[in-house]
């Protein structure tokens, strides 16, 4: 899953700017071997300016997080808006000559309403070839993350329109806490990280038995610590769980409706027991100009320090499998 590492935007110019950016990664995915890409990765915010976002998510949103309900849009920026629009359009129009599908990646819950408007306009716009070419991005650390999943389904069901998601446990936890207490709201984040599991198991397990069933897709991205050993193989919670589930209804392992994704360097052992085991695997790979690229890795070391518990048992698994080999060499 190649990730043109770009943050947030302010104005228009950096958007048409990323915009080039994103369209490049598709043209680099067209160059390389077919198996080698499974989707390319975009960030609405790269591509509108955050400020209008928030003004639209304010708009769309049904629990304003403001004294007072928002104005509407002022003509510059609905002609913004449109800008941004047509932006991620042309960006999908590119994804669909390269047969490449775009994930559109969640972000924070400020602007998530503009997100998931933008992603489903577009999804609607490109969406009737019989597999989904474009992939919003579900969070099962959000108490409504269920909600949300099953209301998209059901409005793609009620279009004839196929519907991709990625599974997403998030990566906002600390600052939508944050921000949440500072402007005297519930916390939108689940109130521990086992309902969190749990919900993303529950989100996964409707997935997986709507795609058995439709031409719908999930990409089910997942880092769980929870894990342990069986038959000498890497077993992860989750993991096991849903390919478990798939084999049970039916579905194919090489079946482009379910795939399995990772960070890069990240759940190695994850990775590759899952695709030993015949599944399709992803691992999410930023890249870009050193100087943009290196924020975004700050930020998403400090949002998701818990993954570094599954580096240690990475490393733990490769020290085991190097004695293993050289018992095998002197033996």
């Amino acid at each position: 899953m190649l990730d043109f590492a770009v943050e947030y935007t302010s104005n228009n110019d950096a958007c048409d700017h990323n915009l080039k950016g994103f369209l490049d990664s598709v043209q680099s995915a067209m160059s390389l071997p077919p198996s080698s890409v499974s989707s390319v990765v975009a960030k609405v915010t790269a591509m509108l300016p955050l400020s209008l976002l928030e003004r639209v998510s304010d708009l769309l949103s049904p629990l304003y997080h403001t004294l007072e309900k928002p104005e509407p849009l002022t003509p510059q920026e609905e002609i913004d808006l449109q800008s941004g629009q047509e932006r991620l359009w042309k960006l999908c129009e590119k994804c669909v000559q390269a047969n490449i599908p775009l994930t559109v990646d969640a972000e924070h819950i400020a602007v998530q309403p503009a997100i998931d408007y933008l992603t489903y306009l577009t999804a609607i716009k490109h969406g009737k070839n019989g597999s989904p070419i474009v992939y919003g991005t579900i969070q099962a650390y959000l108490k409504d993350a269920k909600e949300r999943l099953l209301l998209a389904t059901k409005a793609a069901e009620e279009m004839g329109i196929p519907v991709g998601f990625k599974l997403v446990r998030g990566a906002y936890m600390s600052s939508e806490r944050k921000t949440a207490s500072s402007l005297g709201y519930e916390s939108p984040i689940h109130n521990s990280i086992q309902e969190t599991h749990a919900c993303y198991n529950d989100c996964a397990a409707f997935m997986l038995e709507n795609i058995a069933n439709s031409s719908n897709a999930v990409i089910l991205a997942t880092h769980n610590v929870e894990s342990g050993f069986d038959s000498g193989f890497f077993v992860h919670c989750a993991g096991r769980l849903a390919a478990t589930r798939a084999i049970e209804l039916g579905i194919e392992k090489r079946n482009r409706k379910l795939e399995f994704a990772q960070l890069y360097g990240m759940s190695d052992a994850l990775s590759f027991g899952l695709r030993n085991a015949g599944f399709l695997v992803s691992k999410y790979t930023p890249y870009g100009p050193i100087q943009m690229v290196i924020p975004y890795l700050l930020r998403r070391a400090e949002e998701n320090r818990g993954l570094l518990s599954s580096s240690t048992i990475d490393r733990d698994l490769m020290r085991k499998e190097l004695k293993r080999r050289l018992k095998a060499a002197i033996f």
